[in-house]
C-alpha cells in the first residue's frame, strides 16, 4: 500500500511540481511580464476548486493572497519570522484577510501539499506551520514518506488516513489547477504576494509587508 501510494505522489509531482524556488515558464503566459503582471482583483479572488484556506475577518478592508511551496526556504523564513507579528498586528485585529494558495515546487513538496489538504480545514493552518517550520525533518530530494507523516501526525492524522490521501485524485486535481491558475496570475516563484492588487515576490521585511497593506487601495470593484 505504502509503495503503491508513494509511486502515485511522485506522478502527481510531475504534474504539479518545479525545481527549485523558482519555478520556470511552464503553463498560460500572462500578456505581460511574469514579474510585474497583478491580474483583475475578480480573477484573482475566485477561490479553485478546492476552495481557499482563509484566516481572518472576511470584511477585511484588505486581503492578502501569499502562493506559497512547503519546501521552500524563503517561505521558511516568512512563516518563522514575518507571520506572527502580521497575524498579531494585521489579521487578529481585523484589518487583513489572510488567503494562502499552494504553488509546490519539487516533488516533495507536492506530496506534502497534498497532505496539507488532506487535513481537516481547521488543521490547515496548523499542519502548513508544521510542514515549513520543521523543514529539516522531512525535506529532501528524494520523497520520504515517513518523514513526511511524522510531520502530519502533529495535526492527529493517522497513518491510514495519510496513505489514502497520497492517491486522492479529487485533491491531485485540485492542487494542479491551483498551481496552473497561479501561472496565469504571473506566480513563477514562492512566496508571492497580492495585497489588494499589488504584488510583492520572494524575501519581503515585515516592513515591506506592513507598508503594503497600510497603503493598500481600496478593493476593486466587480
Amino acid at each position: 500500500m505504502l509503495v503503491t501510494a508513494a509511486r502515485a505522489s511522485i506522478a502527481l509531482a510531475v504534474v504539479i511540481a518545479l525545481s527549485g524556488c523558482g519555478g520556470g515558464a511552464m503553463g498560460p503566459t500572462p500578456p505581460i511580464d511574469k514579474a510585474t503582471y497583478v491580474p483583475p482583483q475578480q480573477e484573482l479572488m475566485a477561490a479553485g476548486p478546492l476552495g481557499d484556506r482563509v484566516l481572518g475577518n472576511a470584511t477585511a478592508p484588505v486581503t492578502v493572497i501569499e502562493y506559497v511551496s512547503l519546501t521552500c526556504p524563503h517561505c521558511a523564513n516568512f512563516q518563522k519570522n514575518l507571520f506572527p507579528r502580521v497575524k498579531k498586528e494585521f489579521i487578529d485585529t481585523g484589518k487583513v484577510r489572510y488567503i494562502v494558495r499552494e504553488f509546490p515546487i519539487g516533488h516533495t513538496s507536492g506530496t506534502a501539499a497534498i497532505v496539507n489538504r488532506c487535513a481537516p480545514a481547521d488543521k490547515y493552518f496548523f499542519l502548513l506551520n508544521q510542514f515549513l517550520t520543521r523543514q529539516p525533518e522531512w525535506v529532501s530530494l528524494e520523497i520520504r514518506p515517513d518523514a513526511i507523516y511524522s510531520v502530519a501526525k502533529a495535526s492527529g492524522m493517522t497513518r491510514e488516513t495519510f496513505d489514502k490521501c497520497l492517491t486522492n485524485q479529487t485533491i491531485i486535481d485540485g492542487l494542479t489547477e491551483v498551481k496552473q491558475r497561479g501561472r496565469q496570475f504571473g506566480v513563477i516563484g514562492t512566496p508571492t504576494f497580492f495585497i489588494n492588487g499589488r504584488k510583492a515576490q520572494g524575501e519581503v521585511t515585515f516592513e515591506e509587508i506592513k507598508a503594503m497593506i497600510e497603503q493598500a487601495p481600496p478593493p476593486q470593484s466587480s
